[in-house]
């Protein structure tokens, strides 16, 4: 009886796995971050919206790009959720502790989309999200190299990587805004 039910409980973790293998997507909406008010945000729950994020940085040469995230929210919020994930991985553009990047924002931009609270995507420890966009193994669909600030990763409405745009591309470019 023992072997039967040893042989049991691998068909069930094999099978479970299997279909981890086959639809990795499905872990998307299981990831969760913290806000940069320190409040834990589920991914679950856009569900049915769009999600775009993007790596921040307060000094950065792409910054102003955080006037077009905010179009974007504006213009398409009924269709994907705008998330900037301040980070400080890339030439040390974001110093700033949670209170003065949220000051910098709203002060300078009117930011009202999420924010999170700075992540690392660089490096021994990456934040689960990013660990999530930039590998195949995870996200099922490409690995991606964030080679700076305001790298941006569309997902969709069931949590599959749709692509990867790099910091030169607007977010109201039409690469993006052609696929909400």
């Amino acid at each position: 009886m023992r072997p039967l039910l040893s042989l049991l409980l691998f068909l069930v973790m094999m099978s479970t796995s299997f279909t981890h293998a086959q639809n990795p997507n499905k872990m998307f909406h299981d990831l969760s971050f913290s806000s940069i008010d320190g409040e834990t945000v589920k991914l679950s729950q856009f569900k049915g919206k769009k999600v775009l994020l993007v790596n921040t940085a307060s000094r950065c040469g792409y910054t102003p790009q955080y006037k077009q995230l905010q179009e974007l929210h504006e213009k398409f919020g009924k269709k994907v959720v705008v998330i900037g994930f301040p980070c400080n991985d890339f030439g040390g553009q974001e110093p700033g502790d949670a209170e003065s990047i949220a000051s910098f924002c709203e002060k300078n931009y009117g930011v009202d989309f999420i924010m999170a609270d700075k992540v690392s995507i660089k490096g021994s420890s990456p934040h689960p999200i990013y660990q999530w966009l930039t590998q195949k193994s995870l996200n099922g669909r490409a690995d991606a190299n964030v080679r700076w600030n305001f790298h941006k990763f569309l997902v969709d409405e069931e949590g599959r990587l749709m692509g990867d745009f790099p910091s030169s591309v607007s977010p109201t470019a039409a690469e993006i805004t052609g696929k909400l």
